[in-house]
């Protein structure tokens, strides 16, 4: 986005919101949970959905690109960064709210955060959330699990933000889940709001569980580095580390970007990694993989911006 020429759109964003809500050329490692990124045109960070319809308004007004993104967690921004707009979803879009065994959780809210929320006020069914790194929004947006749980068992309903501006919502049943996959991956639509239908259950039992999982996954998984999460989608039959791992891959590197040597299912930035350096170590861990396995790993990253 030529900043200059769509000057109209800026100045009409900043009419509405607080100037520390709209970030010019902002550095995307500052966003992700990778640490690697080049910059945005412009960063919005909305304080509302009347925020969000206003800034879809406004993009289309002016037809301006955009990406949506929640916590940063499970994306890799490439190098020259990203053209047009990133809308990110954080606090204070991120109230969480109990009625009965429903919870209303803002797209922004931290997994960690509800899982915790639910386990407070007796509610069962987030626990296998509870180490995901990653906002709800993003969740629903990639149908996120783990344990044996995904988000398409819980949801109930959502409201989001349509690429015309208007408040739309989904039942569960026209959320189009799959394995990683929403209808929000090709509607458009921004996720502001969502329904979790949990199960009343004891609040000591529920905690314990949650403290098996991050036990777990404190064990087993590079938790103290940064990465984007599992970096590859499960294989039908296989499981990617495992098969990464068989291939002699843990703490394989390129540049930075290292295959962890603690779980061979994440690549890491080890120091100052580009998204070059990621791609190309993808690539020939994918290609090792075949050689040895013939079996086709693919990305569960998703790959945005310019190389």
């Amino acid at each position: 986005m030529d900043l200059q020429s769509n000057q109209k759109f800026v100045d009409e964003i900043r009419s509405r919101m607080a100037p520390e809500h709209i970030l010019l050329n902002e550095p995307m490692k500052d966003h992700t949970t990778f640490r690697i990124g080049g910059p945005a045109d412009c960063l919005i960070l909305p304080a509302s959905m009347e925020d969000v319809a206003f800034v879809f308004q406004c993009l289309k007004r002016h037809d301006i690109p955009f990406v949506i993104l929640g916590n940063g967690s499970n994306v890799l921004v490439l190098d020259k960064g990203i053209r047009g707009v990133v809308i990110k979803f954080n606090s204070p879009i991120s109230t969480i709210r109990k009625k009965k065994n429903t919870l209303t959780a803002g797209a922004g809210a931290l997994l960690r955060d509800v899982s915790e929320f639910a386990a407070e006020n007796s509610l069962s069914g987030m626990e296998f959330a509870c180490g995901i790194p990653g906002s709800i929004g993003g969740a629903v947006f990639m149908n996120a699990g783990a344990y044996d749980g995904e988000m398409k068992n819980i949801v109930s309903a959502v409201r989001a933000i349509s690429p015309k501006g208007e408040i739309v919502q989904f039942a569960a049943n026209e959320l189009d889940f799959g394995y990683r996959h929403s209808i929000f991956q090709e509607n458009g639509c921004a996720i502001c709001e969502v329904d979790l239908t949990l199960a009343p259950g004891n609040a000591a039992e529920i905690k314990e569980k949650i403290a098996g999982f991050t036990e777990r996954r404190e064990s087993k998984q590079p938790l103290e580095m940064p990465s984007a999460g599992s970096t590859f989608k499960r294989p039908e039959g296989h499981y990617a580390g495992t098969l990464i791992e068989q291939t002699g891959l843990k703490g394989f590197t390129v540049g930075g970007a290292q295959v962890s040597d603690k779980h061979a299912g994440f690549v890491v930035n080890a120091g100052d990694a580009t998204a070059k350096d990621v791609l190309e170590l993808i690539r020939q861990v994918q290609d090792r993989v075949f050689e040895k396995h013939h079996v086709k790993l693919f990305p569960e990253v998703r790959i945005l911006g310019e190389a």
